[in-house]
């Protein structure tokens, strides 16, 4: 079962995502009170633990949100979904519209380690119905 592990927001762009008990995901929005939000593309960004894991084996302590992820995930690859799939995240309904992302030129991941795993790995989705979400909230394929 895949799942939702954590739920991060930034109050302004450029600043690292900090961890929530829950967020409000508003349709055609985001997550309300992140900076990110809005009626374009890149409403939310989803990134797997699995994915983390590998920068993890050098630096353990890295915190939930560190690569500006939204949602951290588990259980399910989220890189190797199309465009178009659609994901029910606890109650709300989002679609995939990108995968991965080019890092700011200020990314303090790749500026410590020399990568990050957000560009080949993030996925980014809109909300079509929105619902609060938090982490253990289940992750399910609704239609690829």
């Amino acid at each position: 079962m895949a799942k939702v592990v954590a739920v991060c927001i930034s109050t302004e762009k450029g600043t690292p995502k900090f961890e929530v008990p829950s967020a409000e995901l508003r349709e055609n929005h985001g997550i309300v009170g992140d900076a990110h939000a809005g009626p374009w593309h890149r409403q939310i960004s989803l990134l797997g633990t699995e994915s983390v894991d590998k920068m993890r084996e050098k630096f353990p302590d890295l915190p939930h949100g560190a690569f500006a992820e939204n949602i951290l995930t588990e259980g399910i690859c989220l890189y190797a979904l199309p465009v178009g799939t659609r994901l029910q995240i606890g109650p709300a309904l989002t679609e995939v519209t990108q995968i991965g992302k080019e890092c700011h030129q200020g990314c303090a991941i790749r500026k410590i380690t020399g990568d990050c795993v957000m560009p080949r790995e993030g996925i980014f989705v809109r909300v079509l119905t929105g619902g609060v979400v938090r982490a253990g909230d289940e992750i399910e394929i609704v239609s690829e």
